[in-house]
């Protein structure tokens, strides 16, 4: 289909309810005709109770089948005076979904002959060099199965408001140069995002051309995709999806992510399933058939991964899953990639053999809602063309077979560590085992022994079971059948955690790391326009009680470090980070995953008089205060120059006021709160009491 006929098709799809008007399709004469008109009434519905149930302000979907829109809506909140309804052309940040643009842009490189999947990526990029010799190894291939072994995401000013610094882009090479990786490149896939903020710089460095500009070339424009952008063309905000966040009063300016190889990409729903057409050999003039399969190998099959399950999380090149549930059930193979940044969600499910595929984009919500309801209105596309007779019935594993426990079950009871969390798992002799989050210790999961050597759950929904892998670590598997009321189930089975074992330490190691336990620290280094000021409290840093030597998941290797050593495919040992203390000037800092942070020992009370005057240090640090009783309910007023910005938070660490959102001539100060001041080094704000 040329770009013109497809324009031409899509004008037709517009009506002014926002769904798509019925259309038929037929792409040979002896073929049947279809209207989707129960797939656009169950889609519209799905996406209802989307925006009514489950915290999404607004939904936008379609469904692109043989080449033609069939199915395109859109519903729910955008502004919040209503002046501008959502359209099939409102756009959404895509998130991780970027990943697959990338991978995309990779493998045209690869038809070339410009890159090799296998030459190791120092070839392309000489800069590219890290503390840790064994970085010579990775490939582009491993940074797009997720297997580089880079620690998972870097540095700051990734998440900005209407801010399109490339600060977090350009600084990436510098960062890596000081780490060290967490596995041996290709050793097993833990989904990592600079392994593809990696892979954008070296599509720029091996095309010549900066990365939005290679897209809209070689992706976006010969597709016909008008309304897929990126930060760096500076789109407009009013053709985006009004933002809003829980709890905070008003609508937010727009985000940018400022990684857009690894998650930057704004698009519609429609234009994602135009993009799908690359993996339905709808545009193989673009992408040679040889690289779309490619991209759909099991990538992820490394020594190190759970046995077969049904899943919702196996590798290819980009993609999270390249065997989606519930689509091997009607013996289909389903693509999907799902994206989240803080303020937006998007899925994409692709089914190859059938030339099918569903978008779903959302403002608020839950990548993995998106996902269910593109799943949802797939299966009910093919049901009312007649490829499926009936939706399969949900699946559960058994509810636990009574049986005699070994006693050597007794020795999976322990602590067990995922990325920045661990866990509490205590198995009795009777048979039942409870699974307690150390953070929170106020919920416990229970299961039972069964016959067959796993514990279930009292549903059996879940199966969970140890594995102790060639590596001599052992792993808590979990596999669950998880089911949205009425958007269908999905399926997860993945090592959840790690065995972590006790260490003891020198006395003077102990005093020094109790003398932190307890302590709130606070964000020093997001620029002004950070969105982290509006949904981050302040960081706890808590002293394991229950596994000595350790906080949460990492190892206390000395007075002032720690660090994570978890090997976890999948997503449970994403992003790792150490703790690294230094001083300067008489101050103690944190450092983490390229945040610095202090101590609340170091926040003084604001104590605001007639009129006062905070400055930015040289360093660039933002400068915090607490809300002494004195001032807590008094009402001050700020000024400041417009490269800066301050928040307000409640005795919960909640923040109740920012000035890159709203633009007050007073705020008042809560009781037992903080106040921020973010700004270029050398920015100065005078508070006045009102």
């Amino acid at each position: 289909m040329t770009f013109l006929v497809l324009l031409a098709f899509c004008l037709l799809l517009t009506s002014c309810d926002g769904d798509s008007t019925p259309v038929e399709t037929q792409t040979d004469s002896n073929e049947a005709v279809f209207n989707y008109e129960e797939t656009r009434k169950v889609a519209r519905e799905k996406a209802e109770l989307l925006t009514k149930a489950y915290d999404t302000n607004s939904v936008q979907y379609a469904i692109i089948d043989q080449g033609n829109i069939v199915v395109s809506g859109q519903l729910g909140k955008n502004d919040e005076q209503g002046q501008k309804p959502l359209t099939k052309d409102t756009m959404y940040g895509i998130g991780s979904v970027s990943k697959i643009f990338t991978t995309v842009a990779v493998m045209q490189l690869v038809d070339l002959g410009e890159i090799d999947l296998d030459t190791p990526v120092v070839h392309y990029i000489p800069e590219f060099t890290m503390k840790d010799e064994r970085y010579k190894q990775i490939t582009p291939r491993m940074l797009l199965n997720h297997s580089s072994g880079l620690n998972g995401t870097s540095g700051g000013n990734i998440f900005l408001f209407e801010d399109n610094d490339t600060y977090a882009h350009d600084t990436l090479l510098t960062q890596l140069a000081g780490q060290t990786l967490k596995a041996d490149p290709g050793a097993f896939s833990v989904y990592c995002n600079d392994g593809f903020t990696l892979a954008e710089i070296l599509v720029e460095h091996v095309s010549g051309m900066d990365f939005t500009s290679y897209i809209h070339r070689y992706i976006t424009e010969p597709l016909g995709m008008a309304n897929t952008v990126t930060p760096l063309d500076s789109p407009n905000t009013a053709e985006m999806a009004g933002l809003y966040y829980p709890g905070y009063t008003g609508q937010l300016p727009n985000e940018t992510t400022n990684v857009i190889g690894s998650g930057g990409i704004y698009s519609t729903a429609e234009d994602l399933v135009r993009f799908s057409q690359l993996f339905t050999g709808g545009a193989d003039q673009l992408l040679s058939g040889q690289s779309a399969a490619a991209m759909i190998q099991n990538e992820y099959k490394t020594p190190l991964w759970p046995d077969d399950a049904d899943n919702s999380m196996e590798y290819g090149l980009g993609w999270d899953s390249v065997n989606l549930y519930p689509f091997g059930e009607y013996g289909m193979k389903a693509l999907a990639k799902g994206g989240a940044t803080v303020l937006y969600q998007a899925a994409l499910v692709v089914l190859p053999e059938q030339d099918i595929a569903a978008a779903v984009v959302t403002s608020g919500g839950s990548g993995a809602y998106n996902q269910l309801l593109a799943n949802e209105i797939l299966l009910q596309a093919l049901k009312e063309k007649g490829i499926i007779a009936e939706f399969k019935t949900e699946k559960s594993y058994g509810v636990p077979v009574k049986a005699d426990m070994p006693k050597s079950m007794l020795q999976y009871s322990g602590i067990y560590g995922s990325s920045n969390a661990t866990m509490k798992i205590h198995i009795m002799e009777g048979g039942n085992m409870s699974v307690t989050s150390e953070q929170t210790n106020n919920h416990s999961q229970s299961y039972k022994y069964s016959e067959d050597g796993t514990f279930r759950s009292a549903d059996g929904k879940v199966m969970t079971s140890f594995v102790t892998e060639e590596n001599g670590r052992t792993y808590f598997r979990v596999s669950l059948y998880s089911s949205l009321p009425g958007f269908g189930q999905t399926a997860h089975s993945m090592y959840s955690a790690e065995k972590l074992q006790p260490q003891a330490l020198p006395s003077g190691i102990i005093e020094a790391w109790n003398r932190r336990d307890g302590k709130k620290y606070y964000l020093l280094n997001e620029k002004y326009t950070s969105v982290v000021y509006l949904v981050m409290p302040p960081y706890q840093l808590n002293v394991s009680k229950q596994l000595p030597g350790y906080v949460l998941d990492k190892r206390i290797t000395g007075p002032h470090t720690a660090i994570s050593e978890l090997q976890i495919p999948g997503a449970d040992g994403r992003d790792l980070s150490g703790l690294t203390f230094f001083t300067e000037e008489g101050v103690e800092y944190l450092e983490q995953r390229g945040m610095i942070l202090v101590s609340e020992d170091n926040v003084k009370s604001l104590n605001v008089a007639e009129k006062s005057v905070v400055t930015i240090p040289s360093s660039g640090y933002a400068e915090w205060y607490t809300i002494s009783d004195k001032d807590k309910g008094n009402t001050v007023k700020v000024s400041m120059s417009s490269n800066a910005s301050f928040a307000v938070y409640d005795a919960n660490g909640k923040c109740v006021y920012f000035s890159i959102i709203e633009d007050k001539d007073q705020v008042t100060l809560p009781a037992g709160g903080s106040i921020v001041f973010v700004g270029d080094a050398g920015a100065q704000f005078e508070i006045s009491a009102q």
